[in-house]
């Protein structure tokens, strides 16, 4: 059954301005800006109040109707990262042999050396935007951070990705480097 008309509105918090055209949605923050573009989405974006953003969808099924909460969602994170940031934590497992991690070029690129004892060096590449560091408050800790949450989860996926075992059972060897929390870089008081 099709809905003839769906809609939600976002409020835009203080301090944060967003602008739409032609389906790219440009968030300004006091941490950046990002922008994401939605024109592969058939959703209409209206402005009913300087601090509202209304999501429309016209005449759409149930999975049409559905992109609207996905697009809200997509929305509240650009929010949500030029306000707050994302801070993600990974920590080291190991049974024997101790993982070494290196950051090398500005932060950019993680070298993981020594995981199960091979000698292959595995290089993953950060992308934009996410700074990783080694933490100083907890043993074998690395901490990625970065304003957009797609670019911070996916090098954290990456980075967990590439400590995979292979040809192991995998219930016995649990070694790798896992995310261990998801938090805001800027906490709320």
């Amino acid at each position: 059954m099709r809905d003839i008309y769906k809609d939600e509105i976002i409020t835009i918090p203080a301090g944060v301005t967003l602008s739409v055209k032609a389906r790219v949605v440009k968030v300004t923050g006091p941490r950046g800006s990002l922008t994401k573009s939605f024109r592969h989405i058939g959703v209409e974006f209206q402005r009913p109040g300087k601090d509202k953003l209304k999501i429309i969808v016209w005449g759409g099924n149930r999975k049409h109707v559905a992109c609207i909460r996905t697009v809200s969602s997509h929305i509240q994170n650009l929010i949500t990262g030029v306000t707050k940031g994302f801070l993600y934590k990974m920590r080291y497992v190991y049974a024997h042999f101790p993982i070494n991690v290196n950051i090398t070029g500005d932060g950019k690129t993680v070298e993981i050396r020594n995981f199960l004892g091979e000698k292959v060096v595995r290089r993953i590449t950060l992308l934009d935007g996410v700074s990783c560091e080694i933490s100083t408050a907890q043993k074998d800790e690395l901490i990625l951070s970065g304003n957009d949450v797609e670019n911070v989860s996916q090098s954290a996926a990456s980075i967990q990705q590439s400590t995979l075992v292979k040809n192991k059972d995998i219930r016995k060897f649990l070694d790798g480097i896992y995310v261990s929390e998801k938090t805001n870089i800027e906490q709320a008081e």
